[in-house]
This record gives C-alpha cells, structure tokens and sequence, in this order.
C-alpha cells in the first residue's frame, strides 16, 4: 500500500523527471487538480493512466474514498498543477489520512517554484520560512505584525494583480527599505528576478503590471 506524490514542472516540461514519468505510466490511478490542465502533460509524456478529480473543493469528500483505494490495492499518484503537491496546493489532508491508516508515502523530489526563487534573489537562504499565500482579509493584519519581526528570509506565493497591494503593505510593516525580490513566470519564456527594496519594487510593479506566477522573497529583520 503506498500513495505517491509527484512533482510535475512549473513551466518547462523539460523538468519532468523520468522517475515521475515512470510512475504516473505504473500506477492504476492518478489524482489531479485539474484534469484538463494534467491532461496536456499526460498526452506530452503518452502517459495515459486514468485521472480522477482532487481539489481543494472536493478533497475533504473524497479522501476516505481514496484511502480506501489504496486499501485495496489500487496504485495511487497525487499531482497538482504545477510542482510539488501538498506545497499551497492539494495533498496534506490525503498524506495525512494514508499516514494515519498506515499506508506508505513516498514524495519524489522535483519541481518547486520557491527554491529556485530563493537562490536567484540573492538574499541570505541558509535560514528561511516559507509563508504561502498571506492572508487576504481576517487576520492578515496580524500576520505582517508577526513577520515584521521575522529574522529569516521570508517566502511568499502572490498573485499578479495582488502584487503591488502586498508590496506596499509588506513595505509598511516591514520597512520601505527592506530589500526583497520578485521572480516571475519561473522556468517560463517570459522569466524574470526583479531586486530592489519593497518600495522600488511596488513602484516597477505599478509602472509596469506584472503576470504570471510569482514569488515574492523578503529579506529578514
């Protein structure tokens, strides 16, 4: 009895491991996050197990059912849209339920937006905590409050046209000056690392509105 969890690329399907492509062809169910956006890299790579739908909307129904599954004998692959699963995406509540009724899991390294934009920001990643999403109303207040005490590298997932809010709001609680980076569209055509301190980059960032997926880097206390 085991489940896997499989990192598919962020962006270049180059990053696609053979190990992660093996997998997904051996297993008897593959469960995704969206299966017409999982369905292009599975017809890339002539992967053609068959899919099931598991998102945040559905997944807190269907985990039993899963585990179940597995129970059985049914080989199981968990993949989200975009790089390693459980990661701001679907994934915990089904580990946690496979650990919880002692089935195997087995995570394979891979694809992971925050690590590369760690590395290309420059600023010091011996030490960093890895935020997600901040809070968009109820208790985001509370979370900059904490973070602006924060001695580590800060991490943070952001949409495009939150950016420049976030920016402003981090600038605010944190400092102006606080150097921070902003790497967009990772492993993409479009790639880019923007450095600056939080007020410069909120200023690009009006000037100039960004797309894509982002990763905002903040440099600690």
């Amino acid at each position: 009895m085991k489940l896997y969890l499989v990192p598919t690329p962020i962006g270049n399907l180059e990053d696609m491991t053979f190990r992660a492509i093996n997998v997904l062809k051996e297993v008897d169910l593959v469960l995704a996050e969206d299966t017409r956006t999982s369905g292009k890299l599975m017809k890339h790579f002539e992967i053609t197990t068959h899919m099931q739908s598991h998102h945040m909307h559905n997944e807190h129904k269907t985990v039993e059912q899963i585990v179940q599954k597995i129970k059985g004998g049914t080989k199981v692959a968990l993949i989200s849209d975009a790089g390693t699963p459980a990661i701001s995406d679907p994934g915990f509540l089904l580990t946690r339920a496979c650990i919880q009724n002692g089935i195997e899991v087995d995570c394979l390294p891979g694809a992971t937006a925050f690590v590369p934009a760690l590395v290309n920001s420059g600023l010091p990643n011996e030490k960093f905590v890895f935020e997600g999403f901040l809070p968009v109303k109820k208790g985001r207040q509370t979370r900059l409050q904490i973070l602006a005490e924060e001695v580590r590298t800060i991490i943070l997932y952001e949409s495009p046209h939150k950016l420049v809010k976030t920016l402003t709001h981090l600038s605010e609680y944190l400092g102006a000056d606080r150097q921070a980076s902003v790497s967009r569209e990772l492993t993409k055509m479009f790639e880019e690392t923007q450095r600056g301190t939080l007020t410069e980059l909120a200023q690009h960032y009006t000037n100039k509105p960004p797309k894509g997926e982002i990763v905002l880097v903040v440099a600690g206390k």
